[in-house]
Order: structure tokens, then sequence, then C-alpha cells
């Protein structure tokens, strides 16, 4: 390893783990360039948001993030990258395409810089916390007072679960945590990894965009059977002027967005919409309202991330509308209230939150979140989401045919998770980022951590045996 200037400057050069053969030829430039964009990004997010006490070497970084999955990131032999530790900025090369950086704006995360930018087009802004001191502050806005011991919860049973849960070395569980009836239960966490460390959430983000939706329906800004509030659909003849809110939260807008999942090899071209907001440097809001319709809202349920960012690009009209700042609004609006005070949210160059994925949240901060949802949107009083609104989320949409989806939240009213009861919903994301709430148990479970494929699996286990542990009384 190399070290120049006090460790400011590390670059290295790794080989990866051969990928299987595939019919697309990975000397393409387009498979390189958006390869080498998310990994510049991972790699300065790792290090400068996940780590930001440095004890996550940029070494580490690649080799737990990026290297140890190449089914998902499709690292290539020939490419080298390098961090810079005092410009914050992390940088991937090599042959056949310019090379990707991303760089690291304080509150804001980090973001992958479009090709030919040296730098973001939005102002970096402090996002304070305004949140009282946790050690001496009560929980739930507080930690004082945060764990609590119930009769009917056996603690060998208990402690049964967690150990069981982090001995499936394989799902690399980084932070497991179980609140019941209020009260944190149990938590284990990987070495090196805390309560409060912001770990990407993925599409749990998704359900962050739900919450900020809820609370500007809150305050009257619209409803959910107004027509979406997005100018550019509203042309005479155009069909998307059908598009109301709740379509948008519900997945079901209609709007013909492609996705072509991960880990395939089509998967890293510009025609797969969808994942494009994370491998390349492009204005999502933007990229999200500007597409057509296929099918009318409601009909069908379909996983795309352009309801959640049309949703946001709403939150952010709205917001700056009244004279707000929006770079300050979710911590001021969301997590404030709720005492969460590790959430990051990622923009792109444009500062416009990539909000369905690069988020970041740390195991308190989701236990809190499933907290607020467990008690119907209201946090010790004060109503933060509406009225009705927990019901909504989650209902299933109209066009989900096995019920499996709500208002940017999971179902289990198809009995997925069979160790669940079926009133249970969550918030998901990519390598199973789970905050599970269970309404019937009076429970919020969240788990963090990049799993290779298994985590739905153990998760329902997990979850099985916490409940095993609890004794229900007799009806």
């Amino acid at each position: 390893m190399k070290r120049v200037a006090q460790l400011t400057i590390i670059a290295i050069t790794f080989t990866a783990i051969p990928l299987q053969a595939q019919e697309v030829t990975w000397d393409n430039p387009e498979i390189r360039d958006h390869i080498a964009a998310m990994a510049a990004h991972h790699l300065c997010s790792g290090v400068f948001v996940v780590g930001r006490d440095l004890t996550r070497t940029p070494q580490r970084v690649f080799e737990e993030d990026i290297e140890q999955f190449p089914q998902y990131f499709a690292w290539q032999d020939d490419m080298e990258w390098s961090v810079d530790l005092e410009e914050k900025t992390a940088s991937v090369w090599g042959s056949g395409f310019e090379k990707r950086t991303a760089e690291y704006n304080g509150d804001q995360g980090c973001t992958i810089l479009p090709l030919g930018m040296d730098d973001v087009l939005f102002t970096p802004t402090a996002v304070e916390r305004n949140i009282p001191d946790p050690t001496t502050t009560p929980w739930p806005t507080g930690d004082v007072g945060a764990y609590g011991r119930f009769e009917e919860v056996d603690p060998i049973k208990l402690a049964a679960a967690f150990e069981w849960m982090m001995d499936q070395t394989e799902n690399n569980t980084r932070a497991v945590v179980v609140a019941y009836r209020g009260q944190i239960i149990g938590e284990r966490y990987a070495p090196g990894w805390t309560k409060n460390t912001p770990q990407i959430s993925w599409s749990q983000g998704k359900s962050i965009a739900s919450a900020l939706t809820g609370i500007l329906v809150q305050q009257g800004e619209f409803g959910l059977d107004d027509k979406a509030p997005v100018p550019e659909w509203h042309g005479e003849g155009d069909p998307r002027n059908a598009i109301k809110v709740k379509h948008l939260l519900r997945m079901s807008s209609g709007l013909d967005f492609i996705n072509n999942s991960i880990g395939r090899p089509e998967s890293w071209f510009n025609t797969n919409e969808h994942f494009r907001i994370y491998f390349d440097g492009i204005n999502v809001f933007e990229h999200a309202i500007d597409q057509p319709m296929d099918q009318e809202p409601d009909a069908e349920f379909r996983y795309r991330n352009s309801d959640p960012l049309s949703l946001s690009r709403i939150a952010r009209t709205t917001v700056e509308g009244r004279g707000d700042d929006w770079l300050t609004f979710p911590q001021r609006a969301l997590f404030d209230r709720i005492g969460a005070r590790n959430y990051l949210l990622e923009p792109d160059a444009w500062g416009n939150f990539i909000i369905s994925g690069y988020d970041y949240g740390s195991a308190h901060d989701w236990i809190r979140f499933g907290l607020l949802h467990l008690w119907d949107g209201v946090w010790e009083g004060e109503r933060i989401l509406p009225e009705g609104w927990v019901d909504f989320i989650s209902s299933p949409a109209p066009g989900a045919r096995d019920q499996e989806y709500g208002g940017l939240f999971w179902l289990n009213l198809n009995d997925s998770y069979d160790r669940l009861p079926s009133d249970a919903y969550s918030a998901r994301g990519f390598m199973g980022q789970t905050t599970m709430i269970i309404p019937s148990r009076d429970m919020v479970v969240v788990r963090l951590g990049p799993s290779p494929g298994n985590a739905p699996r153990y998760f329902n286990e997990f979850v099985g045996r916490v409940l095993d542990a609890i004794e229900q009384p007799v009806p």
C-alpha cells in the first residue's frame, strides 16, 4: 500500500474474483464506465459516510463491500482505484473508459460526478441535528430507558435467537435489533459496528419517501387523491395527467420505466432505467418524470424507482416553493422529531436525493422509524403522519396481485415470511436491509448488513425464534 502525505492518498490495484462467462463482452465501454462509477460511489461512501472515524480503511471497504460481491458489483480485474482522504474523493479507472469519481460533501454524503464535471452543482449544506442530548433524554427520543425486560419474554430463548442469527456468518449481518412494547429487548452488532453506525439501507429509503410525502399531506400541501403536482405531466392530452399521489405511493403509476434488475450484463446499460440512477451521474428527478406511460394508473404494481423519485421531486418543488431549504428538510420534518440522528440521504450532482437507494441510517434510527409507524404516526403525543396514513401504506395496492405491496412498504399478507403474522409490513432494501413492523405483536425488528442472497430466509427464521421466546396471553 502506498501512503502519501500522511495517509491523505491511498491508491491500490486489486485482482477481482473472476466473473462467469457472459454473452455480453465485458470490454464494452458503457458497462465498464458504469461499474467504475458505482464502485467509486461505494468506496467514497464506505470510507466517508459509514466510516467517518476512519476505522474502516479504504482497503477494507473495497474488500468487504465490493470485492466479495462480484455477482452484484461486477468489479473487473484490470480496474484500479484510489481514495484521497484529503480531497475526500474516490476514483476508479481502467482501459476503455474515462476515470469515474465520487465526491464527499459532508452531510450530503457522496455523489457520482457526471463526466466532464469536477464538482457538484448544488451548494453543500450542513444538516444540523436539533435533537436533545440522548444521554439525558428519555427513550424513545433519547436513549435513557431504551431497554426493557418483560415477564413474558424468556431471556434464554431470546439470547439464543440472537446468537443463532449472528452465527449465520454467510448472511453478513452487521446489526440486528428488536423492540417490543416500545423498548429494546435485544440487539447484536458485528465487530466494529454500533447502534449509531450509519449503514447503506438501499430501498428502505423508499419508505422514507413515503413518510416525507405523508408529512406534506399532514401539512395540507396536497392529498392522496390529488393529481400528482408534476407540471410536465399536465399538458393537453398527456395521459400522465391521470397519475395521482396515491398511484405513485403504490408504485402503480403506469410509467414505462424499465427495470432490468442487477447481476446480469444488461443490468449495466443505460437502458436499465431503474438501476441507472445508481451507476451514472444523471439528474435522477428529471430521469424519473421524463417517462411515457404504458398502462393505466393502478392497473399493476411494478417495482420501479420512477415512482418514489417522482414523489421526492414533488416534495422538493413543494418545499422550495414555500421558501424552505430542501437539503435539510428530511432532518427537520422527520428525523429530528423522532430522535434519529444518524440518517444521511445522498443526492445526485443537482441536489436531488437518490432516496430510492442511496440512503444511510443506523440500527437505532430504523428502530425509531419503525416505532413511528407502529404507533400510527404519533410520536410522544405529536402526530407526525396524518391520521389514517399508516392504514393506507400497510394496505395492499389494487394492482398488487399477491397483496405484497402497499404504500412504499412491503406487506406480508401473502405470508412470504411464514414465521411472521400476516399483518407484518416492512421497509426493505437490497441485500437484506429490513425494518419489520408487527402490530399484532407490538414489535419492530431491524436487520442491516450486505447479504449475498439469503437474507429473507435467515430473517424469517430469526424473527420466528424471537416470537417463540415471547409467551402470548391466553385469549
